[in-house]
Formats: C-alpha cells, sequence, structure tokens
C-alpha cells in the first residue's frame, strides 16, 4: 500500500514539473531594467558646454577655423597683450621673407627705454645699448615686454605708427576684419581694438604660417640682463594635453585674457581657445583648460576626403580627355560632435560661371565641396580639377561643339 502511494507522489510530481515547464517561468516582480552601456551612453548623450562668466570666450578647431563654443566672439574688446601676437606676427612674417636677420643688432632707443613702462611687462633693456632681434623677439613672446615691442617697431617700420600701419595691413589679410591697432604693445587707447573671433583667427594663422615663431610660445622662461621672467600663460606646465602656447595680457580696462592653444598627439587634433575678461590669472587659465578639455572630450575629428583624392568625375569639353577629376588639394576633416557623427554628409556644388573646357590646369577651382551636418553646412572647401587637361586637336572641337550644342537644345 505504502508503495503504491509513494508512486502515485512521484507521478503527479513529474505532471506537475511537466506543466511548470511548458508554463514558462514565472515573472520576477519589480525586476530591474538592464543597465545603459557606458559606452553607448557616452556616444549618444551631449553634457551642455561650460558655463563661463568672461566677457567673450571661443573654442575653434585649428584644421577648418570652425567656432565649436562661443559668447560674444563678435563684440569689441580690449586685447590688452594679445597685441603682442600680432606684433610677433609680423617680426615672423619678416624673418621669413628675409627682410630681418635674427642676429641683427637693434640700438635701444629713448622711447623703447624700459624706465618708460613702470610697473608694466617689460624685458629690461637699457637706453643705448644694442640686443639682438633674436634676443627682443624672446623678450616679446616670453616676457611680454612692452620696451621690446617698442624697439622692434621702431627698427622694421621706423616708428611705432608706421609699424601699427603694417598690423593693420596683416590685419586685413587675414580676414580679421573687426580689430584696429594703433601701438604694438596693447597699452590701453579707446582706437585699439579687437574681438575674440579675430585673436583666436590671428592664434590660427600664427601656428599655421609662422611655424618657427610659433615654437617661441612654448618656452617657459627667458633670462636677459641677469633678469628670468617666466611665461604667464599657466597651461604651458599642466600636463593633461599637449598645451603649446600662445599668448596672455591683462589691463585694468578689460580684466586677464588669454588666447591658448593645445593639441591631441594621438590623433593630431588641435584646438584654439580664447578667454576675454576672467578675474585673475588662475580664473582665465582654468577657463581656458575647460573649453579645451570639453572639445578633446566631446568633438572627433571626422575624415572627408585626403589630399588629391578624386571625389568626382566631370564630363569636359574640348579636352584630350572627355573627363577630368575633381577633389580637394588640401585634406579635409571637420570637428564634430560624437552624438551628431552620423549625420556627416558631404556634397558639391559647381559655381554657377564655371565652364568645364580645356585647357584647364591642375587646381582650377570649378566649386565647392560641402559638409553638412543635421542638414547645416558646417565647412566649405574648394573643389579643383586633380589633373591638367590640354586642348584636343580642331576634329575633336568640333565634334565637342556638336555634342554641347544638341544638349544645349534639349535641357
Amino acid at each position: 500500500m505504502k508503495f503504491k502511494q509513494l508512486l502515485i507522489a512521484a507521478v503527479s510530481a513529474l505532471v506537475f514539473c511537466s506543466i511548470t515547464e511548458a508554463a514558462g517561468p514565472k515573472p520576477t516582480p519589480n525586476r530591474p531594467a538592464p543597465k545603459p552601456n557606458p559606452q553607448t551612453v557616452a556616444m549618444e548623450v551631449m553634457p551642455e558646454p561650460p558655463a563661463l562668466g568672461e566677457q567673450a570666450y571661443i573654442l575653434m578647431d585649428y584644421d577648418t577655423g570652425a567656432v565649436l563654443l562661443g559668447k560674444n566672439i563678435s563684440e569689441r574688446i580690449v586685447p590688452a597683450s594679445l597685441t603682442k601676437m600680432m606684433t610677433s606676427y609680423v617680426i615672423g612674417q619678416e624673418i621669413q621673407a628675409g627682410r630681418l636677420d635674427k642676429n641683427q643688432m637693434v640700438t635701444i632707443s629713448q622711447k623703447a627705454w624700459s624706465k618708460n613702462y613702470g610697473d608694466s611687462s617689460k624685458m629690461f633693456i637699457e637706453v643705448g645699448k644694442q640686443v639682438s632681434v633674436n634676443d627682443l623677439n624672446l623678450g616679446i613672446i616670453i616676457q611680454s615686454g612692452n620696451d621690446a615691442c617698442i624697439a622692434m617697431a621702431e627698427h622694421i617700420a621706423g616708428s611705432e605708427d608706421a609699424f601699427a600701419t603694417l598690423m593693420n595691413e596683416w590685419a586685413k589679410y587675414l580676414g580679421m576684419n573687426d580689430s584696429h591697432f594703433v601701438n604694438s604693445h596693447g597699452l590701453y587707447d579707446e582706437n585699439h581694438y579687437s574681438t575674440a573671433y579675430d585673436m583666436a583667427l590671428l592664434g590660427r594663422q600664427l601656428i599655421h604660417d609662422l611655424p618657427e615663431e610659433y615654437k617661441i610660445y612654448s618656452q617657459k622662461e627667458f633670462t636677459f640682463n641677469g633678469i628670468k621672467q617666466i611665461n604667464r600663460n599657466r597651461l604651458l606646465w599642466d600636463n593633461t594635453f599637449h598645451f603649446d602656447g600662445i599668448k596672455t595680457g591683462h589691463l585694468s580696462q578689460v580684466g586677464y585674457n588669454l588666447v591658448a592653444s593645445a593639441v591631441d598627439d594621438e590623433t593630431d587634433f588641435r584646438l584654439i581657445s580664447v578667454v576675454i575678461g576672467a578675474k585673475s590669472e588662475s580664473q582665465r587659465a582654468e577657463d581656458s583648460k575647460k573649453l579645451l578639455t570639453y572639445g578633446f572630450r566631446f568633438y572627433k575629428k571626422v575624415p572627408i576626403t585626403q589630399a588629391g583624392k578624386e571625389l568626382i568625375t566631370q564630363r569636359i569639353y574640348y579636352g584630350q580627355t572627355n573627363e577630368v577629376k575633381l577633389g580637394s588639394a588640401q585634406e579635409i576633416k571637420v570637428a564634430v560632435p560624437r552624438n551628431k557623427i552620423d549625420t556627416v554628409k558631404t556634397s558639391v556644388k559647381f559655381d554657377d560661371k564655371v565652364k568645364m573646357e580645356a585647357p584647364m590646369k591642375k587646381g582650377t577651382r570649378v566649386g565647392s565641396i560641402i559638409v553638412r551636418s543635421e542638414d547645416k553646412i558646417i565647412y566649405k572647401a574648394p573643389l579643383v580639377a586633380l589633373d591638367q587637361v590640354d586642348e584636343c586637336g580642331i576634329l575633336g572641337k568640333i565634334w565637342d561643339w556638336i555634342v554641347q550644342f544638341f544638349a544645349g537644345l534639349f535641357k
């Protein structure tokens, strides 16, 4: 009897288990949702950019000159010693052109004497003494010497007024449309002004056009006349990124300014920041670092095309070949927010008056390469011929004329 009861119990248990498995497991109440992948979140979510209290600021992509972040970027500001970037730019251009030698000796005038500049930045040069162009240039960039600026302005242009004319001509050439210089050092004058955008643009051109001159901006100290002075750009001592420039400025009328630049050596991604009107030296450094850190963390360089790589081919008439390869003469990489990389699209647009006819020289511009993100244009570059196309013979020209004629009739 006991055996029969045990057998019935065992069979019942097996049947119960089979029914339970068929029905599936019971849902677990209040089961927590799966945690999101942190990498996915990082790609999909962009934090708000840093909110800074300065009068104006900007973050610029070096490669394209595109403005990534900014506040009051076109508002007129007092550049203070950021002015010396333009003084340095003129000096660098004179050296590069062979009109100025680093070893030339400059006689210090009464006007350039350091005693004329009280408590302001100076190199401590003495009237009547001779100082090399190289030392004066170091004194301008590293020590921010107002006296050195006057000495070089007089040496290059004969007077500071004439040198200011040179500065303004270069500013016009560089596209600094909202800047005007009346002196070489940046001491206050109501007619001496610029903008955060123009200062970023000047920094970009300094890095690009004058690499040897720009190397000086990374030097941390310079000793002249037995006096060692430290570069006031605190970011040069920061190892977060490869900070290598560029210039500080300060006047009571504006506060503390800084144009800074850093590069991510692994990706060759360079950014330029400008802060205008910080309350202290430490704040201008900290806020510049905030801008640059945000840029490096949440923007990515997207390659568009390589230099000389064919993007499209186009029919060309009256040439020894019927097609011409078109593309960019320069490599194109654009900085894009990490969560918008998939929205980047490239197209081309031909100039209205362009004639696709031979002869056509290599590098001839025929239109624009247009880069968009979320249907907004973020960069434009020239679309150029990648090969030279020579004229064909008379029979070929006649044939192409006929083809063009009938193509025009059926447009």
